[in-house]
Protein backbone atom coordinates (compact mmCIF):
# COMPACT_ATOMS: atom_id res chain seq x y z
CA UNK A 1 0.00 0.00 0.00
CA UNK A 2 2.62 2.48 0.77
CA UNK A 3 4.36 1.80 -2.45
CA UNK A 4 1.37 3.36 -4.24
CA UNK A 5 1.22 6.31 -2.27
CA UNK A 6 4.85 6.81 -3.27
CA UNK A 7 4.55 6.10 -7.00
CA UNK A 8 1.70 8.74 -6.95
CA UNK A 9 4.01 11.26 -5.29
CA UNK A 10 6.47 11.27 -7.27
CA UNK A 11 4.17 11.70 -10.17
CA UNK A 12 2.04 14.48 -9.29
CA UNK A 13 4.32 16.04 -6.59
CA UNK A 14 2.04 15.27 -4.18
CA UNK A 15 2.65 13.76 -0.22
CA UNK A 16 0.54 10.97 1.38
CA UNK A 17 -0.15 10.24 4.82
CA UNK A 18 -2.16 7.24 6.82
CA UNK A 19 -4.22 6.35 10.09
CA UNK A 20 -4.84 3.27 11.15
CA UNK A 21 -7.85 3.13 13.99
CA UNK A 22 -9.12 0.31 15.59
CA UNK A 23 -12.44 -0.62 15.98
CA UNK A 24 -14.24 2.88 16.18
CA UNK A 25 -16.34 4.31 18.86
CA UNK A 26 -18.36 7.07 16.84
CA UNK A 27 -22.13 8.45 16.04
CA UNK A 28 -22.50 7.19 13.04
CA UNK A 29 -25.41 4.45 12.46
CA UNK A 30 -24.67 3.75 8.97
CA UNK A 31 -21.09 2.77 8.68
CA UNK A 32 -19.24 0.12 8.98
CA UNK A 33 -16.51 -0.39 12.02
CA UNK A 34 -18.59 1.38 14.58
CA UNK A 35 -18.89 -0.29 17.54
CA UNK A 36 -21.61 1.90 19.52
CA UNK A 37 -24.70 2.16 17.59
CA UNK A 38 -24.31 -1.88 17.00
CA UNK A 39 -24.20 -2.59 20.41
CA UNK A 40 -26.81 0.27 21.60
CA UNK A 41 -29.70 -1.05 18.70
CA UNK A 42 -28.51 -4.66 20.55
CA UNK A 43 -29.19 -3.46 24.14
CA UNK A 44 -32.48 -1.65 23.42
CA UNK A 45 -33.86 -5.24 21.67
CA UNK A 46 -32.94 -6.81 24.89
CA UNK A 47 -34.41 -4.16 27.26
CA UNK A 48 -38.09 -4.40 24.95
CA UNK A 49 -37.95 -8.25 24.84
CA UNK A 50 -36.87 -7.86 28.73
CA UNK A 51 -34.28 -10.31 27.57
CA UNK A 52 -30.39 -10.36 29.32
CA UNK A 53 -27.67 -8.41 27.67
CA UNK A 54 -25.32 -11.32 27.06
CA UNK A 55 -22.10 -10.59 25.69
CA UNK A 56 -21.82 -11.66 22.02
CA UNK A 57 -17.83 -12.84 22.14
CA UNK A 58 -15.14 -14.94 23.21
CA UNK A 59 -14.39 -15.45 26.83
CA UNK A 60 -10.69 -14.24 25.98
CA UNK A 61 -12.18 -10.91 24.72
CA UNK A 62 -14.51 -10.34 27.74
CA UNK A 63 -11.28 -10.60 29.87
CA UNK A 64 -8.32 -9.65 28.23
CA UNK A 65 -7.29 -5.72 27.36
CA UNK A 66 -8.50 -3.92 24.27
CA UNK A 67 -7.91 -0.70 22.09
CA UNK A 68 -10.52 1.16 19.94
CA UNK A 69 -10.46 4.76 18.16
CA UNK A 70 -12.82 7.36 19.19
CA UNK A 71 -14.36 9.05 15.94
CA UNK A 72 -13.31 12.61 16.91
CA UNK A 73 -9.45 11.57 17.83
CA UNK A 74 -9.22 10.08 14.31
CA UNK A 75 -10.84 13.50 12.63
CA UNK A 76 -8.49 15.00 15.06
CA UNK A 77 -5.18 13.15 13.02
CA UNK A 78 -6.72 13.47 10.26
CA UNK A 79 -5.80 17.19 10.34
CA UNK A 80 -3.07 16.88 11.91
CA UNK A 81 -1.90 14.54 9.08
CA UNK A 82 -3.37 16.73 6.25
CA UNK A 83 -1.38 19.83 7.64
CA UNK A 84 1.85 18.71 9.63
CA UNK A 85 5.34 18.78 7.53
CA UNK A 86 5.96 15.94 10.28
CA UNK A 87 3.33 13.76 8.92
CA UNK A 88 4.21 13.48 5.26
CA UNK A 89 4.74 10.68 3.99
CA UNK A 90 4.24 8.56 6.85
CA UNK A 91 1.32 5.95 8.33
CA UNK A 92 0.77 6.11 11.83
CA UNK A 93 -1.67 4.11 14.69
CA UNK A 94 -4.88 5.61 15.56
CA UNK A 95 -5.91 4.63 19.07
CA UNK A 96 -7.24 6.30 22.04
CA UNK A 97 -4.17 5.52 23.94
CA UNK A 98 -5.40 3.66 27.00
CA UNK A 99 -6.78 0.14 27.14
CA UNK A 100 -10.24 -1.34 27.99
CA UNK A 101 -11.76 -4.23 28.97
CA UNK A 102 -15.18 -5.28 27.41
CA UNK A 103 -16.44 -6.81 30.92
CA UNK A 104 -16.17 -3.08 32.59
CA UNK A 105 -17.89 -1.93 29.48
CA UNK A 106 -20.83 -4.03 29.10
CA UNK A 107 -21.91 -3.03 32.88
CA UNK A 108 -21.80 0.62 31.55
CA UNK A 109 -23.81 -0.13 28.71
CA UNK A 110 -26.39 -2.49 30.58
CA UNK A 111 -26.30 0.54 32.86
CA UNK A 112 -26.70 2.99 30.17
CA UNK A 113 -29.86 1.08 28.85
CA UNK A 114 -31.04 -0.16 32.47
CA UNK A 115 -30.72 -3.66 32.17
CA UNK A 116 -30.13 -5.44 35.14
CA UNK A 117 -28.85 -8.79 33.61
CA UNK A 118 -25.62 -8.75 31.93
CA UNK A 119 -22.42 -10.83 31.45
CA UNK A 120 -20.61 -13.73 30.13
CA UNK A 121 -22.72 -16.71 29.88
CA UNK A 122 -19.66 -19.80 30.42
CA UNK A 123 -19.92 -21.44 27.24
CA UNK A 124 -21.82 -19.92 25.09
CA UNK A 125 -21.43 -19.17 21.19
CA UNK A 126 -23.60 -16.55 21.06
CA UNK A 127 -23.64 -14.22 17.74
CA UNK A 128 -25.21 -11.12 16.97
CA UNK A 129 -25.58 -12.09 13.17
CA UNK A 130 -27.45 -15.29 14.56
CA UNK A 131 -29.28 -13.47 17.69
CA UNK A 132 -30.41 -10.70 14.95
CA UNK A 133 -32.00 -12.42 12.11
CA UNK A 134 -36.02 -12.19 12.59
CA UNK A 135 -35.25 -9.23 15.04
CA UNK A 136 -36.72 -6.63 12.12
CA UNK A 137 -40.44 -6.37 13.61
CA UNK A 138 -39.16 -6.00 16.95
CA UNK A 139 -37.27 -3.28 16.17
CA UNK A 140 -39.72 -1.59 13.75
CA UNK A 141 -41.83 -1.95 17.36
CA UNK A 142 -39.08 0.19 19.05
CA UNK A 143 -38.75 2.48 16.49
CA UNK A 144 -42.65 3.11 16.66
CA UNK A 145 -42.98 3.08 19.89
CA UNK A 146 -40.62 4.97 21.09
CA UNK A 147 -41.28 7.29 18.49
CA UNK A 148 -37.22 7.10 17.14
CA UNK A 149 -35.34 8.07 13.56
CA UNK A 150 -37.12 5.60 11.27
CA UNK A 151 -34.66 3.18 10.22
CA UNK A 152 -34.78 -0.73 9.48
CA UNK A 153 -32.72 -2.30 11.46
CA UNK A 154 -30.34 -3.49 8.68
CA UNK A 155 -29.22 -0.05 8.98
CA UNK A 156 -28.70 0.54 12.17
CA UNK A 157 -26.59 -2.87 13.02
CA UNK A 158 -23.40 -4.00 11.84
CA UNK A 159 -23.82 -7.49 13.14
CA UNK A 160 -21.04 -9.57 11.21
CA UNK A 161 -18.07 -6.52 12.14
CA UNK A 162 -19.84 -6.72 16.25
CA UNK A 163 -19.33 -10.41 15.81
CA UNK A 164 -15.59 -9.81 14.61
CA UNK A 165 -14.61 -7.54 17.46
CA UNK A 166 -15.89 -8.83 20.25
CA UNK A 167 -13.44 -11.99 19.56
CA UNK A 168 -10.41 -10.25 19.28
CA UNK A 169 -8.11 -11.05 21.88
CA UNK A 170 -4.71 -8.91 22.93
CA UNK A 171 -4.74 -6.75 19.89
CA UNK A 172 -2.72 -3.65 21.11
CA UNK A 173 -0.69 -0.96 19.36
CA UNK A 174 1.54 1.72 20.19
CA UNK A 175 0.87 5.70 19.62
CA UNK A 176 4.85 5.92 20.39
CA UNK A 177 5.30 7.13 16.51
CA UNK A 178 2.61 9.66 16.42
CA UNK A 179 3.58 11.46 19.71
CA UNK A 180 7.14 11.51 18.27
CA UNK A 181 6.10 13.09 15.14
CA UNK A 182 3.77 15.81 16.97
CA UNK A 183 0.16 14.03 17.32
CA UNK A 184 -0.23 14.08 21.41
CA UNK A 185 -4.18 13.31 20.86
CA UNK A 186 -5.85 10.87 23.54
CA UNK A 187 -8.84 9.80 25.08
CA UNK A 188 -10.17 7.89 28.09
CA UNK A 189 -11.97 4.83 26.52
CA UNK A 190 -15.00 4.94 29.14
CA UNK A 191 -15.47 7.96 28.93
CA UNK A 192 -15.76 8.13 24.89
CA UNK A 193 -17.71 4.74 25.57
CA UNK A 194 -20.39 7.28 27.34
CA UNK A 195 -20.18 9.68 25.13
CA UNK A 196 -21.29 8.50 22.17
CA UNK A 197 -24.06 6.00 23.65
CA UNK A 198 -25.83 9.33 24.72
CA UNK A 199 -25.53 10.96 21.61
CA UNK A 200 -26.94 8.17 19.77
CA UNK A 201 -29.84 8.03 22.64
CA UNK A 202 -29.74 12.35 22.12
CA UNK A 203 -30.74 11.63 18.69
CA UNK A 204 -33.11 9.56 19.12
CA UNK A 205 -31.55 6.67 17.32
CA UNK A 206 -32.00 4.32 20.33
CA UNK A 207 -34.37 4.91 23.23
Amino acid sequence: MNNIFVQVGKKKGTTWFINRPHPIFGFSPYSMMNLIGTLCVYAAICKHEGLPLRFPGSKGAWECYSTTSDANLIAEQHIWGAADPNAKNEAFNCSNGDVFKWKHLWKVLAERFEIDDYGFEEGSELRLSDLMKDKGGVWEEIVRENELLHSKLEEVGDWWFADFSLRLEGVLDSMNKAKEHGFLGFRNSKNSFISWIDKTKAYKIVP
